[in-house]
């Protein structure tokens, strides 16, 4: 298989600047001539080997964190805000927006800053929601979106608190390991913090009767931590280890997000309690042991859970986050839908990018899984751009309470391209080298371009349609 060339023009620019050095300097430092430099950061010259080796030399660059998957990543964004009917105008073609993209990716992301105020604003107006207008609640990005963003972008990785987690693991092991009890007795011996599982004394709600449908709630007064004694004992110990980052890793916690410059205090809030739930997952599944037993157990998302003791969306969302600079596991994708198909949670360390705004392809097995419960549903699929992936879903449902109480159902998806499929233990028996196995789906109806889409909810923005009375297909329009 032919290797990638890489363009990272804008990050060599970038690291360039930060040492204050002209570009003759920092060619004179690399070894190379000041023309190939200026050809490199300009995106006409892929970086070599050699040059990438002097920047990890002289300057201790990483080189696993100059990959393009930020690209990807951004050139995605780009594109969907281009096909929005607000951006207007005739299209830029795909090979122009990488242009702006590798070489002002600044640039870019500002104009995806925009585009999002626009839609915004334009659900304002369209909604006539008063209070929202006299709030200007809607006028920039909302604090969830903001935090999903950070998550996003950081490649849902923060190498502190999976350092800081896998550190408390360690500590753990040394006596009975990652357990309920071993995370209680550890938050009472360092933080005078008594765990209670259940109704009884401080962890009463005030009517004689104890909650059922929260998870955790801390009394900052009394040093209580009261868990909710039906949710499955994987649950209580991540609420445990939730509350430890919340006590323990204030000061990184609280750095980490005055250095994301969240717009508002709502969205540092939010974040806070991301980063708790980051440290709490790396804490039960760490990186180290964890990334090891997923290509023993060749990623066997059931066998993960057993070994771990933890839930199948804990296992699924961590395998996600293995991006460890020199360490990194295989790439996936991983999303939380809802069956509206919202998506509720979602990174992508692959080429295949989550659209922002509607709902998912509906092609996509994550829609399926809920009509075969407690399955791992496969598909091999492959998107517009030629990508093919395996991908896993799986329907779940969280039990709150009694008969009265809400059930919460969603599916999980994780998926890879077919390069890394030869490690999962799904795609054994799968023909891969076959092209008819492979179903087509894409991002979103409204930026996906196929024209023989038989589950097509809209229009792609990008093309004319082509409408004849006289003529009738499976839907009521072609396309040009």
């Amino acid at each position: 298989m032919r290797s990638r060339k890489l363009f990272i023009g804008g990050r060599v620019r970038a690291i360039r600047s930060e040492h204050g050095l002209t570009q003759a300097g920092f060619a004179a430092k690399l070894g190379i001539s000041t023309s190939y430099l200026n050809q490199i950061e300009n995106n006409q010259r892929n970086v070599s080997a050699s040059v990438l080796l002097a920047l990890a030399e002289t300057f201790s660059v990483d080189i696993a964190s100059l990959s393009d998957q930020d690209t990807d990543r951004l050139l995605a964004d780009v594109s969907e805000a281009l096909a929005d009917p607000v951006s207007g105008g005739a299209q830029p073609s795909l090979s122009d927006i990488k242009l702006v993209v590798q070489n002002a990716p600044s640039f870019a992301r500002a104009f995806v800053a925009l585009h999002q105020a626009m839609r915004r604003s334009g659900d304002q107006l369209a909604e006539l929601d008063e209070t929202l207008e006299r709030s200007g609640a809607m006028s920039e990005p909302t604090p969830y979106e903001e935090v999903r963003d950070f998550f996003h972008y950081v490649d849902n990785y923060i190498h502190d608190l999976d350092m800081a987690g896998e550190a408390l693991s360690r500590d753990l092991a040394r006596s009975r390991g990652v357990s309920v009890k071993a995370l209680a007795d550890h938050i009472e011996r360092r933080h005078r913090v008594r765990v209670v599982i259940g109704a009884g004394g401080e962890g009463d709600t005030g009517s004689g009767q104890a909650s059922q449908s929260g998870l955790r709630r801390f009394d900052p007064v009394s040093r209580v931590l009261w868990l909710n004694p039906r949710s499955p004992s994987s649950t209580q110990a991540f609420q445990i280890a939730c509350q430890i980052a919340l006590i323990e890793h204030d000061g990184l916690i609280r750095s980490i997000i005055e250095n994301a410059r969240f717009r508002s205090a709502d969205a540092g809030a939010i974040c806070r309690i991301g980063l708790a739930n980051y440290f709490a997952g790396a804490a039960i599944l760490p990186y180290g042991e964890f990334s090891v037993s997923a290509r023993e157990l060749r990623h066997d998302l059931v066998l993960l859970a057993d070994r771990f003791s933890t839930s199948l969306e804990q296992v699924a969302h961590r395998l996600s986050t293995l991006q460890r600079p020199g360490r990194k596991g295989v790439p996936f994708f991983f999303a939380r839908v809802d069956k509206a198909g919202n998506i509720t949670k979602r990174h992508s360390a692959t080429k295949l990018q989550f659209a922002r705004f509607g709902s998912a392809c509906p092609l996509w097995n994550a829609h399926s899984a809920f009509e075969t419960p407690n399955r791992i549903v496969r598909q091999l699929a492959e998107t517009p751009d030629g990508v093919r992936y395996l991908c896993l879903a799986t329907a779940v449902s969280k039990p709150s309470g009694g008969w009265r109480d809400p059930v919460q159902a969603y599916a999980l998806a994780l998926g890879c391209e077919v390069a890394h499929a030869g490690e999962l233990v799904y795609a054994d028996d799968l023909d891969l080298g076959r092209s008819e196995a492979f179903e087509p789906i894409g991002v979103s109806c409204r930026i996906c371009e196929r024209r023989d889409c038989h589950q097509r909810a809209v229009p792609p923005l990008k093309r004319r349609l082509l409408v004849d009375p006289n003529t009738r297909s499976t839907i009521p329009y072609g396309l040009e």
